[in-house]
């Protein structure tokens, strides 16, 4: 399953246990408001595991961007020096999203 996929879950679980706290409260319903936020500690978790996995890849991209920019440069092919810059940017910037 895709990171993003992983995330929307982790959404839609959070969002889950939050109304599920909510009734909860409303109720009176001391077990369902822990069972609502165990749920929403839950996807909490399931969103940031989500995120260090593409702040992992975008670290992975950056490197080997960074590494055929270089490799480029040496051999003097500015088409691939250019490709590995774009993925080394790229990379950065799928950093940046999942903080």
């Amino acid at each position: 399953m895709s990171n993003q996929a992983n995330r929307g879950e982790g959404i839609a679980e959070q969002i889950g246990g939050k109304i599920k706290e909510g009734i909860g409260k409303l109720t009176g319903d001391e077990q369902k408001v822990a069972e609502g936020e165990a749920k929403e500690a839950h996807g909490e978790q399931k969103q940031e595991e989500a995120k260090s996995s593409e702040r992992a890849q975008g670290k992975l991209d950056e490197i080997a961007g960074a590494a055929k920019n270089r490799v480029g440069a040496i051999i003097d092919d500015a088409k691939m020096q250019a490709e590995g810059k774009a993925r080394e940017i790229a990379g950065e910037q799928r950093q940046k999203t999942n903080q």
